[in-house]
């Protein structure tokens, strides 16, 4: 609740909680930037103070973690000039108004240390992978837009970009009456792709969002002892069917933040469990995907049958579900929660978080829009990174994003959702085509950032 300059926020619980705004950084774009965990308290917070004070801190955290101990006198000056501006806005935290413009000042140029020390530690270690050989053909890849396959000239773009492709699978496609299966569309578009050359995935398997599942299914009045009989028969289906052609299953996707039919923890598991063991039970050799959606966990304060990403994550390799991998979608730049504009140590945090999972992880799901958009795609309340988005923008951002991603061992591959713009994607103009498929700066950059991987 906000009221004459004072920002009130009342939580579920008593714990202490940090507040995640979209932030404007003068000369470095508008950013979801989090606060630090704040009790609650009568007198008020300084916001501009706590979301720089939160910056600090991961700055500190992140080059005691990466070991960045010895920078360039450049970097060095920042970080001194940062952290005395923000002392004198502590000192001077009685008087607000001057506080918070010490606060901004600080908070501008911890943004940019950020970035550098981040790019630089991801350059490092992309280039030490370089160096071992250790990226294969599938590690950049793309999702496959069903409707454009036949399109002249998708494939040929498809294959320039990626060594990997995913084929979306819906149960509300696949399965539209009960036991009824229709692989018409899927046949083609896989018979087109696997002469290409390219190691392909498929999925998700299974999406709890009432838009992906059958209505035979949603509508019904079914106990979830038969939803979860009826899922593995599905799975079973269609992996038999394409079990020699198809490499990676992402069995499960978005089930920590959509739960449209009201799952339990335990039933989660146990759904999650029945696809795991239908993939194995045809093809022993499947390498087998938990896609997590939402990864920063914006949804779970507010809504119910959710789990956070890293308690979903954290569960699911507890209970000793066979799966091989997680993959983690990125997508920025919508104003909806979890699509808000976020910086590259943001990210990097995030990736450096999961590797302590002990899984692969696979960077899913890539969008970021390549011109300013309307509505819930205007900058000013979706954000944006250093100037309002445009193609060479794009181009830098999704270079960036691969690099920091790509340079951590844990991470095996990176896929697009779109390689070229649909009027159905969630971020409006990501792909790395026009609709006509004509290349983008995007295109361009992350080919030659392809034949840079060797």
């Amino acid at each position: 609740m906000f009221d004459n300059g004072l920002l009130q926020c009342i939580k579920p619980t008593s714990e202490s909680a940090a507040l995640a705004l979209l932030w404007p950084v003068e000369g470095f774009g508008r950013i979801l930037l989090p606060t630090t965990c704040l009790p609650e308290r009568e007198r008020a917070y300084c916001l501009n103070v706590e979301v720089a004070r939160a910056r600090l801190m991961q700055i500190i955290n992140r080059r005691e973690e990466w070991s960045i101990f010895d920078s360039s006198q450049e970097l060095e000056e920042l970080s001194h000039q940062a952290q005395e501006l923000f002392v004198k806005a502590i000192q001077r935290i009685r008087d607000p108004a001057v506080a918070s413009q010490l606060a901004d000042k600080s908070l501008r140029r911890a943004m940019v240390l950020s970035e550098r020390l981040t790019l630089a530690h991801a350059e490092t270690l992309l280039k030490a992978r370089r160096k071992a050989k250790a990226f294969g053909r599938g590690c950049l890849g793309c999702r496959v837009d069903l409707d454009l396959v036949d399109r002249p000239g998708y494939l040929e773009r498809l294959v320039q970009i990626a060594g990997y492709a995913v084929v979306p699978t819906s149960w509300a496609r696949l399965e539209p009456s009960g036991g009824e299966y229709d692989f018409s569309v899927l046949d083609r578009v896989i018979n087109r792709l696997s002469g290409q050359r390219l190691i392909l995935g498929a999925g998700p398997l299974l999406s709890f969002s009432r838009s992906e599942l059958p209505t035979w299914l949603a509508q019904g009045q079914m106990s979830f002892e038969q939803i979860r009989e009826a899922a593995y028969r599905y799975v079973a289906a269609v992996v038999s069917r394409y079990s020699r052609r198809i490499h990676r299953w992402f069995l499960v996707s978005g089930l920590n933040a959509t739960n449209d039919l009201a799952f339990t923890v335990e039933q989660v598991r146990e759904i999650i469990n029945a696809a795991a063991l239908a993939v194995k039970a045809v093809n022993s050799r499947a390498f087998r995907i938990i896609e997590v959606t939402s990864p920063w966990g914006e949804y779970y304060a507010t809504m119910p049958n959710t789990i956070s990403p890293i308690g979903f994550m954290d569960m699911l390799v507890q209970s000793g579900i066979g799966f091989e991998a997680f993959a983690v979608q990125l997508r920025f730049g919508k104003d909806q929660p979890g699509l808000h504009v976020r910086d590259l140590m943001q990210v990097a945090s995030l990736l450096d978080l999961y590797s302590l999972l002990g899984k692969p992880i696979f960077v899913t799901g890539i969008e970021a829009p390549s011109m300013q958009g309307q509505g819930p795609f205007d900058v000013e309340v979706a954000g944006f990174w250093h100037k309002p988005w445009d193609q060479v923008r794009q181009a830098v951002w999704l270079e960036d994003l691969c690099i920091v991603a790509l340079g951590r061992p844990w991470v095996e591959a990176v896929a697009f959702e779109h390689l070229a713009d649909t009027a159905d994607s969630l971020i409006h103009h990501s792909g790395l085509l026009t609709d006509r498929l004509e290349p983008k700066d995007s295109f361009h950059t992350i080919c030659r950032f392809r034949e840079g991987l060797g």
